[in-house]
């Protein structure tokens, strides 16, 4: 079976301007990921914020123009949540969704899981967004996303706003000249000795690299190394590729087709990504359970 996955930062939450100002751009963002494929069957959100009030209001409001089932919004201690849609047709239902810890990341994570005809154990969603403010305690969350994305068995998906550097050093560099100086101070090595002026920034890369020492695989990175086709490797906000996509190793040779979604223009600061994913490909003669 082919699996269709959008991963989209909805920038405050499609609806607001950073300054809380109504800027309603979810129409863009629904046409953003309906024409990202023919059939797109999980989509994968952070910044969902605002989307549990009234009701849920604008979660049903996603399930209808999307066309797909949604899973309980993670709990998030920032109202950044993230969010997961998916098509029921394909999938069925979800087996377990499961929050616990969530609220260790500063905005919040959890662990969905179906089962999928043809494996042993089954299939995990994490939708991810690390906290921008410090690389140490995004790291920190980093480690638990990718346990708990392992709490079901080994085949996970863990996808969203990472906001670091990808984890090879061949890796392009951020564009340092488009960092505002935040960034710089939290997306960047500190010198071993005293800063001095005019001296070259270095990318901090644990971030992901703890996602690498988990078993999990940076999508466009493994199809690059492939295919050497550099447009897997363009930014997805202004400076670097922060907005990625993991799947632990068994997955990685059945993943294909990733492309960056950069239209309609306006529909928020992020790209979003699409890849598909052949669970007929999973490595599945080592199926291990969580302890």
């Amino acid at each position: 079976m082919q699996l269709t996955i959008v991963v989209q930062n909805l920038g405050h939450g499609g609806l607001k301007n950073g300054d809380g100002e109504p800027d309603d751009r979810w129409p863009l963002l629904a046409e953003r990921i309906n024409t990202a494929a023919d059939r797109v069957d999980v989509v994968m959100l952070c910044e969902a914020v605002d989307w549990h009030l009234y009701g849920h209001k604008q979660l049903a409001r996603a399930m209808r123009d999307l066309d797909l089932d949604a899973v309980p919004l993670a709990p998030s201690r920032s109202g950044y949540g993230t969010a997961l849609l998916y098509r029921r047709e394909v999938l069925g239902r979800w087996s377990r969704h499961n929050p616990d810890f969530g609220t260790e990341a500063l905005h919040g994570l959890a662990v969905t899981s179906f089962d999928i005809e043809g494996l042993p154990a089954p299939l995990s969603f994490v939708p991810v967004h690390f906290t921008p403010f410090a690389a140490e305690q995004a790291l920190i969350e980093a480690n638990y996303a990718a346990t708990r994305g392992y709490r079901y068995g080994p085949f996970a998906i863990l996808a969203g706003d990472c906001n670091y550097a990808p984890a090879s050093s061949r890796h392009p560099l951020p564009d340092f000249a488009e960092m505002r100086p935040y960034n710089l101070g939290s997306r960047t090595l500190l010198p071993e000795e005293d800063i001095v002026p005019g001296q070259k920034p270095e990318p901090d890369r644990r971030v992901t690299c703890k996602l690498v020492q988990n078993g999990y695989v940076d999508v466009a990175w493994h199809l690059y190394e492939k295919t050497k086709d550099e447009a897997l490797l363009a930014p997805t906000g202004t400076d670097d590729r922060i907005d990625q996509a993991w799947v632990s190793g068994p997955l990685a040779g059945g993943i294909s087709n990733y492309r960056l979604l950069d239209q309609p223009a306006g529909a928020s600061d992020h790209h979003g990504l699409v890849f598909t994913v052949d669970t007929e490909a999973i490595d599945t003669v080592s199926p291990w359970a969580y302890r």
